[in-house]
């Protein structure tokens, strides 16, 4: 009889064992179906998506401006804030097996009716009209983890920081890149000044050439006026960038926690120049690379063990409440042992039944908010890829716009130069001149636009790629 007890008993354990297994459902990466090659490739030289950003970034002061950001920036600040409290909702879930202690000490009187039972024994037996009760209780409480509940909020728990940590990475990188952005952005504003300037000087010597030929009846009182206009078009872009450079530093020193003042920068804007060196990736590295979706992916494991945690909670508990303490009704003889001993042992099982269809809706809830984290994990690695694509199209399309504007500034510079020569020999118009001044400068501004293109197309390539290490 005694070991056909065991039998079931055993038999019992072994049932809710392999329950538990299947109620647990095990995390498994969805099929993503990614290309082997992006749209656009580039030759194969170094992995430089692996170099820190320090050693990505050549220039001294745009390092030290990427080093002040991530120290002071607020954004930053609060991200690590977040991930110190999801490590300590983690190390609390770690204790979910552990049993809880409580101490619990009291003293009450009671005066009871003297018209009830209670209250004339009282006073028959005590010799008063009230009664009193010494209470000290240590009370274990301790809850079997049959279903795995507790290792499902440990799962939880870890993969909500792991994703918090990602993000962090992400938020870092993005920081890195809008620090550089806005730099070259800077130093772009700055040779638009220069570009301004140079053809100010160019414009009053040309004015003054006019002027000349005014007084001397070679031309009209319109060659003037039209070339008065074309240096006001020059003279126009000096407030226009000052107004954008000031507009920029303040910006650029928000993003590095500061209030806004001036941000010194290199004088030249090729000398600003990143390391322009990728590999030849598939986008399948981008898994083990990309913060965001390493992030996303984290959050699909977290809702997979929501789901679980979710489903345990329509299955029985089983909990054990022992508790040992101290009572008596006299204070003198609170504490005599072991009179004043009083024991307790509480094994309870609890199975909930009828509970307005709420735990079963909130599963369905857990188990919608998964199919959500996996499409979002999905969209998040497809807008990965698309934006390694969409970076690798502007860097190479940037090179070759840029090659063409040098060729053509080639072809403008001669034209300047031939223009003046044909102007003051009486073979070329005012109009000419003007014409080919405004082209030259327009070619200017627009090699500045496209350099400051390649800038950023690099800089998004190296975030986009994943980044580099600290």
């Amino acid at each position: 009889m005694k070991f056909s007890k065991i039998h079931i008993f055993l038999s019992v354990v072994m049932s809710l064992l392999l329950s538990s297994c299947m109620i647990e459902k095990k995390y498994s990466r969805t099929n993503l179906n990614i290309p082997e090659q992006y749209r656009e490739t580039v030759t194969v030289t170094a992995d430089t998506v692996q170099l820190p950003w320090r050693t990505f970034f050549r220039d001294s002061i745009l390092v030290n401006l990427i080093e002040k950001a991530l120290q002071k920036n607020n954004e930053i600040a609060v991200a690590v804030m977040n991930m110190q409290q999801l490590d300590l909702m983690y190390k609390q879930s770690k204790l979910g097996l552990y049993p809880t202690v409580d101490l619990n000490v009291g003293a009450n009187r009671n005066w009871l009716s003297k018209s009830s039972l209670n209250g004339s024994l009282t006073e028959q037996f005590l010799g008063t009209s009230y009664m009193d009760d010494y209470a000290a209780n240590l009370r274990l409480s301790w809850e079997a983890d049959i279903w795995g509940k507790a290792k499902a909020h440990r799962e939880a728990s870890l993969a909500n920081y792991f994703a918090q940590k990602e993000n962090l990475s992400a938020l870092k990188t993005r920081l890195i890149v809008q620090v550089a952005q806005a730099y070259y952005h800077l130093i772009a504003l700055d040779e638009q000044l220069k570009v301004a300037k140079r053809n100010i000087v160019l414009g009053d010597s040309t004015l003054a050439m006019i002027r000349l030929q005014y007084k001397s009846g070679q031309v009209n009182s319109l060659a003037v006026e039209q070339t008065e206009a074309q240096k006001k078009t020059a003279e126009l872009l000096v407030p226009l960038a000052l107004q954008n450079i000031a507009i920029q530093e303040n910006a650029l020193s928000i993003l590095c926690g500061e209030y806004p003042n001036s941000i010194a920068r290199v004088g030249i804007m090729d000398n600003a120049m990143p390391s322009a060196i990728f590999p030849l990736g598939v986008p399948a590295m981008l898994l083990s690379r990309r913060p965001d979706v390493k992030s996303a992916e984290y959050a699909v494991a977290s809702a997979n063990a929501n789901r679980n945690i979710a489903h345990i909670a329509m299955y029985p508990s089983i909990s054990l409440t022992p508790s040992v303490g101290m009572n008596s009704f006299k204070l003198n003889t609170w504490f005599n042992l072991p009179g004043s001993i009083v024991k307790n042992v509480g094994v309870n099982l609890t199975q909930p039944i009828f509970m307005k269809k709420s735990l079963k809706t909130a599963y369905d809830i857990a188990v919608i908010e998964q199919e959500k984290a996996v499409s979002t994990f999905k969209q998040s690695l497809l807008t990965a890829v698309a934006e390694v694509s969409d970076a690798l199209a502007k860097a190479k399309y940037a090179d070759e716009r840029m090659d063409l504007v040098k060729q053509k500034k080639v072809s403008l510079t001669k034209a300047t130069n031939d223009v003046f020569k044909l102007y003051k020999s009486g073979m070329a118009t005012y109009l000419e001149v003007i014409t080919t001044q405004n082209n030259s400068l327009q070619n200017e501004l627009e090699a500045i636009e496209i350099k400051k293109e390649t800038f950023n197309a690099i800089t998004d390539l190296y975030r986009t790629l994943g980044g580099g290490g600290e």
